[in-house]
């Protein structure tokens, strides 16, 4: 291998490939970036098996090959180096790396023993996202998903893929959110759980590319996203997840329409009593207003009248404030409506100006 690379492109691509890097695994390989000179371009490779990112960039090759290195120290070498053209080359399983008046030799490891990682996306083979509704929805679902092991199918998003719509659903067992954007070009349906954190991943890099792309690989039983000039991969979580839409109440005896930001602020100070009460908050659906309270012995009390449009019976029902904070940040909106039916069931929430986003909470059931 012997190429010349830019070094602010080397070292773009090794920021992000080095995320996926495993430093505790058995196999030393892993610690590594397969870097892989084809005949236009240099492919930065990594992987911790359950996850693996592929970067291309331009580079004048002048011999293909590949080889592995160290991917923590060759990245502390490509970043402190200036701006301007570097000069890597491989003899049996070291790279010597050359550059602003810099000359190193780093030990590297065969290619063989690194796992194959998808490096490629066929664009004919997988679904054209819309970047700006699939990157907006990513972070309307993503705070839902549990961060309880225990519960491994719950650590994901549920992809539900129809012909002409995608749903994104997640849960922790106390709430749910779900949202729906539009896709074309799928003749089945398809369900599949992914990770929350290679979706982290997408949400952080796709702002930069010029599309999304989707490949679900149900046999390798793998997703693959494609951002442009990155690659990114992981393996999708097996087991059943939860029949959501059992949950989601189909009707509503009390309904509350109500400013976000009225209703956010309301939400905050309360927090400061509710910290030290088991997180909760009061509603009191009145007419024309809903009262939030919270009261703790070691702070005190507390309520904040905000000017609401109710309708239905006059109840009182509990939350976790976090879990109305979380929804109320990802609202667009400048209105919520939230539908109860009674103090102990499900209260769902919705922004009146997005009919495909519904939020759902469980509320706390309080010992009189």
């Amino acid at each position: 291998m012997d190429l010349e690379v830019l070094q602010e492109n080397l070292n773009k691509a090794l920021s992000i490939t080095s995320r996926f890097v495993s430093a505790r695994s058995q196999l030393p390989v892993l610690a590594n970036i397969l870097l892989a000179a084809g005949k236009t371009k240099l492919i930065l490779s990594a992987t911790n098996l359950e996850t693996s990112a592929s970067a291309s960039l331009g580079a004048k090759i002048v011999k293909e090959g590949e080889l592995t290195i160290p991917a923590k120290n060759f990245f502390e070498i490509v970043s402190n180096l200036s701006q301007g053209t570097i000069h890597l080359s491989s003899e049996k399983e070291s790279l010597k790396i050359t550059g602003s008046g810099f000359t190193g030799r780093i030990l590297g490891m065969n290619s063989s023993d690194f796992p194959k990682v998808p490096q490629v996306i066929k664009k004919e083979e997988s679904i054209d996202l819309s970047k700006t509704e699939f990157l907006k929805a990513l972070p309307q679902v993503s705070f839902a998903v549990s961060a309880d092991e225990a519960r491994p199918i719950l650590t994901g998003i549920l992809f539900i893929l129809s012909k002409k719509s995608m749903s994104l659903v997640a849960t922790d067992g106390f709430r749910l959110s779900k949202k729906t954007i539009p896709i074309e070009g799928l003749s089945k349906e398809i369900k599949t759980v992914i990770p929350k954190n290679i979706l982290l991943e997408v949400s952080r890099e796709g702002g930069e590319s010029e599309s999304v792309l989707l490949d679900i690989k149900g046999k390798e039983k793998q997703v693959v996203f494609g951002l442009g000039n990155l690659i990114l991969s992981s393996r999708v979580l097996e087991g059943a997840f939860p029949d959501f839409e059992k949950i989601i109440p189909k009707s509503s005896g009390v309904k509350v329409r109500t400013d976000k930001e009225e209703l956010l602020r309301a939400v905050k100070l309360a927090s400061v009593f509710a910290r030290d009460s088991a997180n909760i908050v009061k509603i009191k659906i009145m007419k024309d207003s809903i009262k939030l309270s919270a009261e703790s012995s070691q702070v005190g009390s507390q309520e904040t009248i905000v000017d609401a449009k109710t309708e239905g019976e006059l109840i009182e029902i509990s939350f976790n404030y976090k879990f109305l904070e979380d929804f109320l940040r990802v609202v667009e909106g400048e209105e919520v409506i939230m539908e109860f039916n009674s103090s102990s069931s499900p209260g769902v929430f919705t922004d009146p100006k997005d009919a495909n986003f519904l939020h759902l909470i469980m509320p706390v059931k309080i010992q009189e």
